[in-house]
């Protein structure tokens, strides 16, 4: 079974609060994404596997341990999830890149697939999926959906924000997935968009309306 971790963090509750004022420009905005981003990374690469190798240091032999297996995917939901992956590359530089596009119908709510490339091997790897926000959930239940499709079963979801509407609906359809959450929220409004969350993560970051 997964689990799911509110990751409760001094910093990470501060950043969060600069990227809620709607007084951050695109530039700050994005750079806090990317920070947020890799102070999450290392509790969501915490149980990564290793293996001991022998080296020689300037005072004298050492068995050691280094990362095993090939290294993770960061499979971003796109837009939005493309400003998280520098921040997770800063701390996992040798890890695969792939993409997911999806975006969401402004009247059903519900995803709709536009792109999707994955890295080679992608069912041998752990497969990290970030995306800012986990609204109503939709998103991230169809890009888990379309990776446990290529065979993956190793994949942990990771967002900044989570409306618990959301976060259950995400539990509820894969129970089988470690969920990473910088903060949960209140809810959903009428038109499905977190508060108090920040507003439309892709357009922050990218400047967009």
């Amino acid at each position: 079974m997964g689990k799911t971790t509110i990751i409760d963090h001094p910093l990470i509750s501060h950043k969060i609060s600069l990227l809620r004022d709607e007084r951050t420009g695109t530039r700050d905005f994005r750079n806090i994404v990317e920070e947020i981003a890799a102070l999450m990374a290392y509790e969501v690469f915490r149980d990564l596997p290793t293996e001991n190798v022998d080296i020689r240091t300037p005072i004298g032999d050492a068995s050691v341990p280094v990362l095993s297996g090939r290294k993770p995917a960061i499979v971003p939901i796109l837009r939005a999830g493309l400003g998280m992956v520098n921040g997770l590359l800063s701390v996992m530089p040798s890890a695969k890149v792939g993409h997911i596009g999806l975006c969401r119908d402004e009247v059903t709510h519900e995803p709709r697939e536009y792109y999707v490339n994955m890295p080679k091997h992608i069912e041998e790897r752990l497969v990290i999926l970030p995306d800012p926000m986990l609204a109503t959930g939709g998103s991230a239940i169809h890009a888990v959906d379309f990776v446990k499709k290529h065979g993956c079963r190793g994949i942990k979801f990771m967002c900044i924000i989570a409306a618990p509407e959301g976060l259950s609906a995400l539990e509820k359809a894969h129970p089988d997935i470690d969920i990473y959450v910088g903060t949960l929220d209140k809810g959903l409004n009428e038109n499905a968009y977190i508060v108090p969350g920040l507003g439309d993560a892709g357009d922050r970051i990218f400047g967009t309306d």
